[in-house]
């Protein structure tokens, strides 16, 4: 019963989630980059250039646009549950894409070309966070890439600029160069926006720690910094010496202390410490589910 209430809880986060970052979106297009000209990529974008020279509504080109490439991601990327979760987060962005149209201003509020594009960048990065925090995606280009890495090896990156690379290029036609420079500023501080949003601020990291002194500095670690520490075998490969090498994962805010108690224990000491984007366990995030769709057809 537990478990059911539990599961519960996640999938309603999740469309929390997706409606919410849907929302964002929406306002984002309709408060700074269909007023100020500025695509986003991907098949909203192509749908601001159609609408430019048609005024076919964007919100209804966006759905459209996505129904092949919807049943392309279930087909081949995560079945139910990932076609699910993207046409919710699709179809809300093109409804309210649509709808907020009837009750914002049509000019944005700002005609700033600067402004459009940092704060129409960081908004729609906001969205497109909450989405993939909603283990859900935007569609599109989202689809496109993960299709073409799962499948043809194509870096997800590298299908992300091809695609979107077409419609700025396309854009810079319809409504100036100038306009297709800053829509680059706009995808790249969005990409921003969204993985720190989706992931966090790395605020964790991982320490590799060398010593002679391995069962003090270990003992630190665990009464000190309270943090877990796992001992690893490893064999020098200059001298061929066995020596124990600690691993902990520790917050931003710990590294100075680690870095003392290493220190103080054996000054000779060497340490590597490096990034983690995400830490889940004890004294960290919970688990949740897996969000690899593409294991799950």
């Amino acid at each position: 019963m537990f478990k059911k209430i539990s599961s519960r809880k996640y999938i309603f986060l999740d469309y929390f989630f997706i409606a919410a970052g849907a929302i964002v979106q929406a306002l984002a297009m309709r408060l700074f980059l269909i007023p100020g000209l500025m695509v986003s990529g991907g098949i909203s974008g192509a749908s601001q250039i159609i609408n430019y020279f048609t005024k076919w509504p964007i919100g209804v080109m966006v759905l459209v646009g996505n129904l092949p490439l919807l049943i392309l991601g279930w087909r081949y990327l995560g079945g139910r549950r990932f076609a699910l979760r993207t046409a919710t987060a699709v179809f809300l962005f093109s409804v309210f894409t649509d709808g907020l149209a009837w009750f914002l201003p049509m000019e944005g509020i700002t005609t700033d070309k600067v402004l459009v594009a940092l704060y129409g960048g960081v908004t729609l990065g906001i969205g497109l966070g909450l989405v993939y925090r909603g283990r859900g995606t935007s569609g599109g280009s989202d689809i496109l890439g993960r299709i073409l890495n799962h499948y043809r090896g194509v870096a997800i990156s590298q299908a992300y600029l091809i695609t979107d690379g077409l419609v700025v290029l396309a854009s810079g036609f319809a409504f100036g160069w100038d306009r297709a420079l800053y829509a680059l500023v706009v995808i790249y501080i969005s990409g921003l926006a969204a993985e720190l949003v989706s992931e966090g601020n790395n605020l964790y990291r991982m320490a590799f720690i060398i010593t002679s002194e391995h069962k003090v500095v270990s003992r630190q670690i665990l009464t000190l910094l309270e943090r877990g520490v796992t001992t690893l075998p490893g064999t020098g490969g200059y001298s061929s010496q066995s020596r124990p090498v600690l691993y902990c994962v520790l917050t931003r805010a710990e590294v100075n202390l680690l870095k003392a108690i290493v220190h103080e224990a054996d000054p000779d000491a060497f340490m590597v410490i490096g990034q983690a984007n995400e830490a889940l366990g004890e004294g960290f995030r919970p688990f949740r589910k897996s969000t690899d769709f593409r294991r799950k057809r």
